[in-house]
C-alpha cells in the first residue's frame, strides 16, 4: 500500500466503483478486497469494507462506510486528456454508467464522486494568461463536456 493513499468513502458499493474506473482509465486496477472481520454500524461480518485501486496511477482506497457522508464536489479525480476522442470516452464511460453532466468538463459517477474531463489545450491556455486564457476561459464557461475545437479556436481569437 502507498504511503499517502485517497480514501473515497462509498455507501456500500466501493468494489463496483473501483472496478468500474480499473476498466476505463488506464493505469487503473483494483487491488486487495478487505472483509468486514466483524459486524459494524453499516454492515456485516464478511461485507466488503475497503478496497485498494488505483484510478490513473494515483493510489486509493475505497471505503464502504454507509450512507452517513455523502460525496460533493469539494474532492474530485481531475483527469487530464490529449484530444476530444480521449475526453469524450471518459466523459461518456461516467455519464453514460449512470452518472450526469455538470458545467466546465466536470461530471459526476453513478456514486456521486466528482470527475473533472480536462483537455490539456484547456489547462495550457489558461497557464498562458492574459487575452488567450480569458476567451478559453470564457469558451469554457458556456460548456458541460469540453469541445477541444473551440476552445482551440478561443485560445486563437
Amino acid at each position: 500500500m502507498a504511503k499517502n493513499t485517497i480514501c473515497v468513502w462509498y455507501d456500500k458499493d466501493a468494489e463496483a466503483a473501483a472496478t468500474f474506473y480499473a476498466t476505463v482509465f488506464p493505469d487503473s486496477q483494483v487491488g486487495a478486497v478487505h472483509h468486514a472481520p466483524g459486524d459494524y454500524p453499516s454492515g456485516k461480518k464478511g461485507d466488503v469494507l475497503t478496497v485498494e485501486f488505483t484510478v490513473a496511477g494515483v493510489a486509493c482506497l475505497g471505503l464502504n462506510g454507509g450512507p452517513v457522508f455523502k460525496h460533493t464536489e469539494a474532492f474530485s479525480f481531475q483527469i487530464a486528456t490529449d484530444d476530444q476522442e480521449e475526453t469524450d470516452r471518459y466523459w461518456n464511460a461516467i455519464v453514460n454508467n449512470g452518472g450526469q453532466e455538470s458545467a466546465c468538463g466536470w461530471c459526476k459517477d453513478k456514486w456521486g464522486v466528482s470527475w473533472q474531463i480536462t483537455p490539456r489545450v484547456l489547462t495550457e491556455a489558461l497557464a498562458v494568461g492574459g487575452d488567450e486564457a480569458k476567451r478559453a476561459f470564457a469558451a469554457m464557461m458556456g460548456m458541460k463536456k469540453i469541445d477541444v475545437a473551440a476552445i482551440a479556436k478561443a485560445r486563437r481569437g
